[in-house]
């Protein structure tokens, strides 16, 4: 076999002039990834935040395999099969009332794309004249210029602003903030032109696990939804049990009209995004013009392999190993905040579910060299982790170990020393 280089890869958040060499994963088990030089890796960002169940499940393995025995890829446009069905049915049970329509992408980008195309698009079908999206304040919702649009402004994509449509942005809705967000709030839905409020539900990933209350979530989806407009949670990062429950809006009172579903979906195995409408946004498409249908699609839309997967890991959800695990892991997380706390080391440590977060430092930079300190301080360790600048967080596979979690922590209480 030839040998291999990554001379030809331009690979992304990455620049080479200044970080080291792409460490070369050849194998990757359970919790771990082990390097060409035979070194492991505890995988605690999950790679991405999206292999939830751990590396190498057989259960996902074999549904693949089964389903590339009877169809690999077909068009989803004018034909269907049924591992898409079974987990289109699957999604509305397992979300419940008032959803009932899927529509099928690749990833979390695109399920944010097609939810406020759908929003959009919603009232223009209806012959209702709304002109305001509004998103919370440094949010992030993905790469591709809608999701841009409604994410954090500067940092990333400064270069990009004079191509984005308008938002109203509301502020976080700390402690500080909850007031002014929600008479901000109030404000925008009183003018009857809000078409969409999206959020991240209870976790702003991106923007350095910033948390806030399902309470004050609540409230803000009353407001708009009472104004008529429609509410979606992205749920890409804070779905399939990250929080603690298997979805952020399980710990809420109103539901949204459209969830953004994508990362654990499938184990981290498989792109696939997921967009899940209720019946009355559908219906709004639902009549004899072509012209007013949802025409957006995917060259990979409602692939069967991914679908498999999603199916096979739906599967895993539901059993009550998995649950117990991700209960586990939530109290650990809960305990070393505690630990941290009484310990006055680092700043504002603090968890929700299976995430964990702490300021390694008020710098609050993603660009501060003290991030790429931290980062080298894990990979010494054998521990991937990806601080988010100066906010180092754990959000692991459920599978961890408690003494794996504990090595990571005590890892963490070593930086500095």
């Amino acid at each position: 076999m030839n040998p291999t280089d990554n001379r030809h890869i331009w690979y992304p958040f990455y620049q080479a002039k200044v970080e080291a060499p792409p460490i070369k994963i050849m194998r990757a088990q359970g919790v771990y990834l082990y390097d060409d030089q035979g070194k492991s890796y505890i995988d605690l960002n999950s790679s991405w935040w999206v292999n939830v169940h751990g590396h190498g499940r057989p259960e996902i393995k074999e549904a693949i395999q089964k389903q590339f025995n009877k169809i690999d890829h077909i068009i989803f446009s004018g034909f269907t099969h049924e591992p898409a069905e079974a987990l289109a049915t699957r999604m509305v049970e397992l979300l419940g009332n008032p959803f009932n329509k899927v529509f099928f992408s690749d990833n979390g980008s695109t399920a944010t794309e097609v939810a406020l195309k759908m929003a959009i698009q919603y009232f223009s079908n209806s012959n209702q004249k709304r002109s305001k999206i509004v998103a919370l304040d440094r949010a992030y919702h993905g790469d591709t210029f809608g999701a841009m649009s409604v994410g954090e402004r500067g940092t990333f994509n400064a270069q990009f602003e004079p191509f984005f449509f308008d938002v109203e942005f509301l502020p976080f809705p700390d402690e500080n903030n909850r007031a002014a967000c929600l008479e901000r709030a109030k404000t925008l839905a009183q003018s009857h032109e809000v078409i969409a409020f999206i959020a991240e539900p209870m976790v702003q990933g991106w923007a350095g696990m910033r948390i806030y209350e399902s309470e004050v979530l609540d409230e803000l989806t009353g407001i708009f939804r009472n104004a008529g407009a429609i509410v979606i949670f992205d749920e890409i990062m804070t779905g399939w049990g990250r929080l603690g429950t298997m979805f952020a809006m399980n710990q809420c009172q109103h539901k949204p009209d459209i969830v953004c579903v994508s990362k654990g979906l499938t184990g981290g195995v498989l792109p696939l995004g997921l967009t899940i409408a209720t019946q009355e946004i559908f219906d709004a498409f639902d009549v004899p013009d072509k012209a007013k249908a949802l025409l957006h699609g995917h060259s990979y839309t409602g692939n069967p392999l991914s679908c498999a997967a999603a199916l096979a890991s739906l599967d895993i959800f539901a059993q009550a190993k998995t649950q117990a695990n991700i209960q586990r892991v939530s109290a650990k997380m809960t305990d070393f905040v505690a630990r941290l706390k009484a310990s006055g080391k680092f700043f504002n440590p603090r968890s929700c579910g299976t995430i964990f977060a702490v300021e390694i430092n008020d710098e609050m930079s993603y660009f501060s060299e003290q991030r790429n300190k931290v980062y080298q301080h894990f990979i010494d360790k054998g521990i991937l982790c990806r601080p988010l600048g100066t906010t180092v967080f754990f959000n692991p596979p459920y599978v961890i170990s408690d003494e794996e979690l504990e090595y990571c922590f005590e890892s963490l209480m070593a930086f500095g020393e």
